[in-house]
């Protein structure tokens, strides 16, 4: 089972940029896709980014294409969101996983409002 730390999560303008990190733990990281996923305030969980073990990344979301990007650092287990030129529609708890997926870390809020 793997476990999940995600930090990075902040109360931000429109337009502004943020960069998450998860930390994980509990499998080999570096052979696993890895995902972020979100949960808006009444509306179920949707997954967004994924990148796999080979760097290759996927989106899943059309209105984050472009300002959201995904990475991953092996050396420190660590995926990463870098969002961009953020909007109001992109407050939510922000959560990562792997494929397939294990249980839910405690997610880090992301809040835009002027």
């Amino acid at each position: 089972q793997g476990q999940f730390v995600e930090s990075g999560g902040a109360l931000v303008q429109p337009g502004g940029s943020l960069r998450l990190a998860c930390v994980a733990s509990g499998f080999t990281f570096s052979s696993t896709t890895m995902s972020w996923y979100r949960q808006a305030p009444g509306k179920e969980r949707e997954l967004i980014l994924s990148i796999l073990s080979t760097g290759t990344t996927l989106t899943y979301k059309v209105p984050v294409k472009g300002r959201f990007t995904i990475s991953r650092d092996n050396t420190k287990n660590t995926v990463i969101l870098q969002i961009n030129n953020v909007t109001a529609e992109d407050t939510a708890v922000y959560y990562c996983n792997r494929f397939p997926l294990s249980m839910w870390g405690q997610g880090t809020q992301v809040t835009v409002s002027s």
